[in-house]
């Protein structure tokens, strides 16, 4: 048994859980500036084809908002429910919001969340050697800002697929395998991790698309396996030892990597 939970967080080390709807209302909070921040690198290109909307400028960009925020409050309830059942947490917030030290809980996340930063901004700086030339913008100045990166993909990402997505893999694998009993089994949890770190990485054809025009061959192979192997690095870390070391490596990889590429 302690085999098989050996990659999950250890319920009897977890910091004391608060309520529901605070560490759900604290997690969605979290997610917000990304949600902000995309909506704002979205208005250059909304405000310079403002005549094709179907809508007015400011309908596009509040629903658009609105759209974002909802998804990441559905995915947050999905996790304040479902990932204390599967042995998942969010140590450090957790902690915070139940009054109790974070130290302790902040010190189990910080090395594994700089070792997987590092890696994943190695990894993708070795990936854009061979990145297909449709993915290059041709003007630097249209290339995502780093504040999107940071808030959106390193923090808002996490919450969604991580915390919700993920979560909800492994808790539908572990009622329907398990029928609900005991901890998850370690090949339950590897399956949700994969499948997760597959659904992150097909999430980000659509923007691929815009930028290369057409999803050829390479330009499909390049987005699946680049985001797909460092989903699985996320997802690893959340399984592992929280939600806080997936967030500092995801924003780890856009820090380390964006004077690289």
């Amino acid at each position: 048994m302690a085999e098989e939970n050996a990659v999950l967080v250890d319920p009897a080390d977890a910091p004391r859980q608060p309520a529901k709807w605070r560490l759900g209302g604290a997690l969605w909070l979290l997610g917000m500036p990304g949600v902000v921040a995309v909506v704002w690198a979205l208005l250059p290109p909304l405000r310079a084809n403002e005549a094709l909307l179907p809508l007015p400028l400011w309908a596009v960009v509040l629903l658009s908002g609105l759209q974002t925020a909802v998804l990441l409050a559905l995915a947050v309830a999905v996790g304040v429910w479902l990932a204390p059942r599967v042995g998942l947490r969010a140590p450090v917030v957790s902690s915070w919001l139940a009054g109790q030290p974070i130290g302790p809980a902040l010190r189990t996340q910080l090395t594994p969340g700089v070792l997987g930063g590092v890696a994943g901004a190695t990894w993708l700086w070795a990936l854009s050697r061979v990145e297909p030339a449709a993915l290059q913008p041709s003007d630097p100045a249209s290339a995502m800002p780093l504040v999107v990166k940071l808030l959106y993909g390193g923090v808002t990402e996490e919450l969604l697929v991580r915390w919700g997505v993920m979560t909800l893999l492994l808790w539908l694998g572990w009622r329907v395998v398990q029928r609900g009993q005991g901890q998850p089994d370690k090949v339950l949890v590897a399956l949700a991790v994969l499948l997760s770190a597959v659904l992150f990485a097909l999430g980000h054809l659509p923007a691929a698309q815009v930028l290369a025009g057409v999803l050829t061959v390479p330009v499909v192979a390049f987005v699946l396996v680049g985001n797909t192997a460092f989903g699985l690095v996320a997802g690893w870390l959340y399984a592992r030892h929280g939600l806080e070391s997936a967030i500092l490596a995801h924003v780890l990889v856009h820090l380390l990597s964006y004077p690289l590429l």
